[in-house]
């Protein structure tokens, strides 16, 4: 068995990743193919792994955020396409050709600048062109098709570069998670995608790929997800947020564990930690854990009724969380030092979510599982298991 520092450290649920695979392909129409989002590590719980069950099970894509991420993709020996869904230097062409790396292009000034490079470097790089139907974040600009007719000129300008191959095309929805006041806009970003296609093969333009369905996308409009949907979210065990509709029946995959450092009884007025914000009303015992913000405990559950698991009951975080530690209250519990506590997670008939401790904090599960820092060991586990441990 790997050993690894039993302070704080995050499980990461093989046989959940391998579940929530096959509930995500099953949710795909016949003949749409799987893009597989692990960008940020994975969302916090490690691309590699990620990348190599879904791999192993048939995935035909893998998502990234930039030319590094995708390297080490390439560098634990996997090579399913990857595309780049940001910016990437437009010198690091051949690298991205000679790995089979796609690169998103979402304006002509950038599509031209990458061509140039392909041209003097002797490669050619596989792009897929983004459309930004309403986002506003990065994408040729297609939010009016009147107004933003000049961006076809441009998008075909790009598709006809020396230097490139113009793969694939896609969008990214707003709202497709915002449940029925998501779906007006859904729609008509939908048809605006549409048309933009509808245009271009006019112009003899057309693409391998399309895809414009993220996770809430791919479950809430299944009739949307043309030939490719980015998965990402749900992969993990999660949804997007608590408008979806379609559950899924996926399972977390992520639990956050640490244990108690110490126990102190303190007396009633005796106040805890950081700017004294707490104050005993009674006799208490309370517990040190150590994980703080520094772990990815955000300070912002402080005094936010944030609560823990150890012994099978619910065990609530008081006073101002520390860097790298916090106290809990265990008045009465007969907890003791080296118990296991549980974060994130389930213990018998408890469990404290993601999604609770983001509607705690003020953000979305998303954050919370990426914000686990890297001083956090990721443990795999398969049934009782330790199969590999993940130490930055």
């Amino acid at each position: 068995m790997e050993e690894f520092l039993r302070r704080t450290w995050a499980q990461i649920d093989l046989e959940a990743i391998e579940k929530n695979y096959d509930v995500c392909r099953s949710m795909l129409r016949d003949g749409v193919k799987m893009m597989g989002v692990i960008k940020a590590d994975g969302y916090g719980h490690g691309a590699i792994v990620y990348a190599k069950i879904f791999a192993e099970k048939g995935c035909e894509w893998f998502a990234v955020s930039n030319i590094d991420e995708a390297l080490q993709i390439r560098e634990a020996g996997i090579d399913t396409p990857i595309l780049i869904l940001g910016f990437t230097p437009p010198e690091k062409a051949a690298v991205l050709a000679l790995n089979n790396i796609a690169q998103a292009v979402f304006n002509l000034e950038y599509a031209q600048a990458l061509a140039q490079c392909a041209r003097e470097q002797g490669v050619q790089v596989n792009v897929h062109i983004k459309v930004d139907t309403g986002m506003s974040r990065i994408g040729f600009l297609y939010q009016d098709s009147e107004d933003d007719a000049a961006s076809i000129d441009e998008i075909e300008q790009a598709c006809r570069l020396d230097g490139l191959y113009a793969q694939g095309i896609f969008q990214h929805f707003a709202v497709a998670d915002c449940a029925e006041e998501g779906e007006v806009y859904t729609r008509l970003q939908y048809d605006l995608f549409l048309d933009v296609i509808r245009r271009l093969e006019q112009r003899g333009i057309g693409f391998e790929l399309y895809h414009c369905c993220n996770s809430a996308g791919a479950s809430e409009y299944r009739e949307l997800q043309l030939n490719m949907a980015r998965l990402g979210i749900v992969i993990y065990g999660l949804q997007s947020s608590g408008a979806v509709k379609e559950q899924w029946g996926i399972t977390p995959v992520m639990s956050v564990k640490s244990v108690v450092a110490m126990v102190k009884d303190i007396e009633a007025g005796t106040t805890v930690s950081y700017g004294r914000t707490f104050t005993a009303e009674k006799d208490m015992q309370i517990a040190t854990v150590p994980i703080g913000y520094a772990d990815g405990y955000t300070r912002r559950l402080s005094g936010n009724g944030a609560r823990m698991i150890i012994g099978g009951e619910y065990v609530p975080v008081i006073g101002t969380i520390c860097m790298d530690m916090c106290m809990v209250d265990v008045t009465g519990l007969g907890v003791k030092a080296g118990d296991e506590v549980t974060v994130i997670g389930r213990e018998g008939d408890k469990e404290i979510t993601a999604d609770e401790i983001a509607q705690k904090s003020g953000t979305i599960n998303y954050e919370i599982t990426c914000d686990i820092s890297k001083r956090v060991p990721r443990v795999y586990m398969r049934g009782d298991e330790i199969i590999s441990v993940q130490k930055f």
